[in-house]
């Protein structure tokens, strides 16, 4: 009786040790979905899912859902959204947009690329792009100019038949951006970058404080504003290149000098 115990217990302690391998050995749906980046989305501005730029964020919704993410932009970058959209095998025709707003939640138009798209029957997916405008340091209060901070994209289809509504659809989201330079830089810059909770920050951060900042992702060399940019050399450059040509130029104009005495009489 007592050898059947230990052989029990000995089976008992062999399964316990095998079954985390197994567990390990097997990856879940969001572990091999992703790559790397978030593998959700929100589903309204408040709960977007925040995305770093140059990460894949990748979700699984239905057709019909409202998808939200967001992103950090800083001044001097031109962002550009690429959202892809897999369909099931069998749908009809689906209207897809992607919308995006800056951190005063106003949308943003895009200078180009296909925002809006019809995918037809039998389609396997659609892509979608937005390239907005270059953000500002600063603008007018009343202008509608994409300035730093958070970046809020929609995804969502606008028109599909009711027999569509519902189907399971995979969603990929990217966002990069290209550095303009100088050449978009502006005199003038924000205090503080257009963030969810910005206003609400306590000047002394304290570990009992119940005031939250809700974005938490920011540019990798953190909020610039725009003091800085490469217009500052091409200005340094200029300036000591007119003053070459002013040397130049007066040593080219003033002649071969006084003239030498000359004895009267000659």
């Amino acid at each position: 009786m007592r050898a059947v115990r230990v052989l029990s217990a000995a089976l008992l302690t062999l399964g316990l040790a095998a079954a985390p391998a197994a567990a390990d050995s097997t990856p879940s749906p969001e572990a091999s979905a992703g790559s790397g980046g978030p593998t959700r989305a929100g589903t309204s501005f408040r709960t977007a899912t925040e995305v770093e730029q140059g990460q894949t964020a990748t979700a699984r919704a239905s057709t019909g859902d409202y998808l939200y993410w967001s992103f950090p932009a800083d001044a001097g970058q031109r962002p550009t959204v690429r959202a892809t959209v897999k369909l099931p095998e069998s749908h009809g025709s689906e209207t897809w947009q992607v919308d995006v707003y800056d951190g005063l939640r106003r949308r943003q138009a895009c200078q180009y690329g296909a925002q809006t798209r019809t995918a037809g029957p039998g389609t396997t997916g659609v892509e979608l792009a937005c390239v907005l405008r270059t953000v500002r340091a600063w603008s007018e209060p009343w202008a509608n100019d994409p300035l730093p901070g958070t970046y809020y994209v929609r995804l969502t289809a606008l028109e599909l038949s009711a027999d569509d509504l519902g189907q399971p659809v995979d969603a990929e989201l990217r966002v990069e951006s290209k550095e303009m330079g100088g050449a978009a830089a502006v005199d003038g810059s924000l205090s503080e970058p257009l963030v969810p909770g910005v206003a609400s920050r306590p000047e002394e951060e304290s570990d009992d404080s119940s005031s939250a900042v809700l974005a938490g992702l920011e540019p990798e060399d953190g909020w610039t504003s725009g003091w800085w940019s490469d217009r500052w050399i091409w200005t340094a450059v200029g300036g000591a290149l007119a003053a070459l040509a002013g040397v130049f130029g007066y040593r080219l104009t003033r002649g071969p000098g006084r003239p030498r005495h000359v004895p009267p009489g000659v």
